[in-house]
């Protein structure tokens, strides 16, 4: 039951590959916490595709604005054009206005100590917009960054340090060579910080944040950046903790709607073999029960993935040998 009584719907998508196992995974813990938590499915992805016709069917959409939150697990996108195929994952950022990708580091154990470092990345716009062609044997992506988007992922940045212990949010753009599109990003992140008297900031051209985060991610609280960016320096910080095996994500906006993902792909390699690390997607749960309201049950399933992994058991990607199915019923015993 969510804090004010009523409960609470979770709507599942496995998508593709890994998703079909780390999903399942993360549902047991939801599950064992008796929060009397009801459960819908709904399908997307590459094989809803070739089913279906549809990446992101209609039905889909119906379900996740029915829940109170959803769960999804990885897609397999080809990596050539194919006719009619369209990205689930863009596709629901942009079918329900999900500007925020949030992907919290914090340190795990085995990883070194004192990381807790929040990315939040415009989810609309950048190079991600799609806007793409080709002029004889020349391909132009144009970058778009607008005014609107800019100040409201920088608004909700601050907010959100604002709640954060240290109050400090880092601006990373590349405005020296971008001038017009991230000079532009820069100017509307500057702007908001001004509205924020009781947060710091400061500002790093994206290569300088990417050396920093390897040689001192501890002097980063909040880093806000544009969605390319934040794509890959995401991605980069998870190394620093043990992989994106490990990596949780949200995705929310003004409205109801968010749906939460781990980092990782599908991982077709290793899709089926029940080795795949379910603790992102329990981690991703975690952040969901954040969201409608269940902050305690959320800490429940960051201690025990932490004692899990304090114990010992560890999938292959962190050095051990336990199965998702272990390591699920791992964090299910710990639950408290």
């Amino acid at each position: 039951m969510s804090p004010t009584g009523q409960p609470i719907t979770v709507c599942l998508i496995n998508g593709d590959g890994v998703g079909k196992e780390v999903i399942p995974a993360a549902a047991r813990v939801l599950e064992a916490l008796n929060l009397g938590i009801a459960f819908t499915h709904a399908e997307a992805g590459w094989e809803c595709f070739q089913q279906h016709g549809n990446a992101l069917p209609d039905a889909t959409k119906a379900a996740i604005l029915s829940a109170d939150a959803t769960l999804f697990g990885a897609t397999s996108s080809p990596s050539t054009k194919v006719a009619g195929y369209a990205s689930p994952v863009l596709g629901m950022r942009k079918a329900f206005d999900l500007y925020a990708n949030l992907r919290p580091t914090v340190s795990m154990p085995g990883s070194p100590e004192g990381i807790d470092l929040l990315i939040v990345r415009e989810n609309t716009e950048g190079l991600y917009s799609g806007r793409e062609r080709r002029e004889g044997d020349t391909a132009i992506t144009e970058r778009v960054i607008t005014v609107r988007a800019s100040e409201r992922i920088a608004r909700y940045a601050f907010q959100t340090a604002q709640k954060r212990p240290r109050k400090h949010v880092t601006i990373v753009h590349k405005a020296n060579v971008l001038k017009e599109t991230d000079g532009l990003f820069r100017e509307c992140c500057l702007r908001v910080a001004a509205e924020f008297s009781d947060v710091t900031h400061d500002e790093l051209l994206v290569d300088a944040c990417a050396m920093w985060l390897v040689k001192d991610p501890r002097r980063f609280d909040v880093i806000v950046t544009t969605n390319l960016f934040g794509d890959i320096l995401s991605d980069e910080a998870a190394g620093l903790i043990g992989g994106l095996g490990v990596a949780p994500s949200a995705n929310v906006g003004a409205s109801k709607v968010a749906y939460f993902e781990p980092v990782h792909g599908s991982a077709p390699d290793i899709a089926g073999k029940g080795i795949a690390n379910p603790v992102g997607a329990i981690l991703s749960a975690a952040m969901l029960l954040d969201h409608v309201g269940c902050a305690e049950a959320a800490r429940r399933v960051e201690s025990a993935v932490r004692r899990t992994l304090n114990d010992g058991i560890l999938t292959r990607d962190l050095g051990g040998n336990a199965s998702t199915e272990r390591m699920t019923t791992a964090i299910v015993e710990r639950l408290g």
